[in-house]
């Protein structure tokens, strides 16, 4: 996430019941009505898939200077290993380039064959992290449980309604450049197509909150409702709003949401009640620095945000 001004910053063939089956099972019948659509439930997200995608973006940071910062062989090297994963899945991939500071950047754009065109589901992440450290929960945490999610989707062969495409973002970072320049460099057309994108930047932090984007109300409601699903209450996404890579496209039109687990601020007494954690302490105490290695996850808050990525993009492209 970037850092603002003031330094603030159900497995595969499960299916869904409609209100009319429910109806029947249980005596009743609904005259004169068609059958409810069945739609698929989405999987479960392995959270030690996503660990092990921590783990890669961990070696990847140690062995190049100790960060995947924009600009740095560790970058280069992150886009490398989730293009490949996605490439091996059945993914048409697009490796965008851009210059930012004087440095080659680079977006990798990920599209699922089929689904409606002119309704595109985007789910998205800043995969680069600061020069001080590798950025293993700002934000490979986000970049982990997107890249799952996509290899789910191959894995259940899933054809949904609507187009579904995942991002990585370049030089976050440095202000958003990245993902702003794909929205800008967007058709209006094109731009029109993108029925909601999904933000997805640090979801993992140690002592974590559960933040849900108040941006969109049909996409925060489907975040919400997961997790009320889960009997876990959350809180209105602010901290770092207009401060990662969903501002260009809520700025140009484009409805947004997204999940947060807090970075720098300090979790209160009544946040620390709702949701454990200690009170008093920075939802991430290694913020920006070089602790933000793979032990600076709480494995909790990396699945139950990883699953509720998946449920999003089933929900809203089905």
């Amino acid at each position: 996430m970037k850092l603002s001004v003031s330094g603030r910053t159900a497995a595969t063939g499960v299916v869904a019941l409609g209100v009319t089956s429910v109806m029947l099972l249980t005596g009743g019948s609904i005259a004169g009505a068609a059958p409810a659509p069945v739609v698929a439930a989405a999987p479960d997200i392995p959270v030690a898939n996503v660990k092990a995608h921590l783990a890669q973006l961990q070696s990847i940071a140690t062995a190049n200077g100790g960060n995947r910062a924009h600009g740095r062989a560790g970058y280069k090297a992150s886009i490398d290993y989730v293009k490949a994963k996605l490439d091996a899945a059945g993914f048409t991939t697009t490796l965008q380039q851009f210059t930012s500071s004087g440095s080659t950047g680079y977006n990798l754009i990920a599209d699922w064959p089929g689904g409606d065109a002119n309704q595109v589901v985007m789910s998205g992440s800043h995969l680069d992290s600061v020069t001080a450290g590798p950025g293993i929960n700002d934000n490979g945490s986000g970049s982990a449980a997107v890249l799952e999610t996509a290899l789910a989707v191959s894995r259940a062969g899933y054809q949904p309604a609507k187009h579904l495409r995942f991002a990585w973002w370049g030089a976050e970072e440095r202000g958003m450049v990245g993902s702003r320049y794909y929205v800008n460099n967007l058709s209006s057309a094109n731009r029109s197509k993108i029925s909601g994108y999904l933000n997805f930047d640090m979801i993992g932090s140690p002592n974590p909150g559960y933040f849900v984007y108040d941006d969109d109300p049909a996409i925060e409601k489907t975040f919400k409702d997961y997790f009320t699903g889960l009997g876990i209450a959350t809180e209105p996404e602010t901290e770092g709003d207009g401060r990662s890579d969903h501002a260009p496209f809520k700025n140009a039109g484009v409805p947004v949401g997204g999940l947060f687990s807090g970075a720098d601020y300090i979790k209160t007494a009544a946040q620390a009640a709702k949701w454990g954690g200690t009170s008093g302490q920075a939802f991430d105490r290694c913020y920006h620095s070089a602790c933000d290695t793979s032990s600076n996850i709480d494995s909790t808050a990396l699945d139950h945000n990883s699953d509720a990525v998946a449920h999003a993009v089933w929900e809203l492209s089905s």
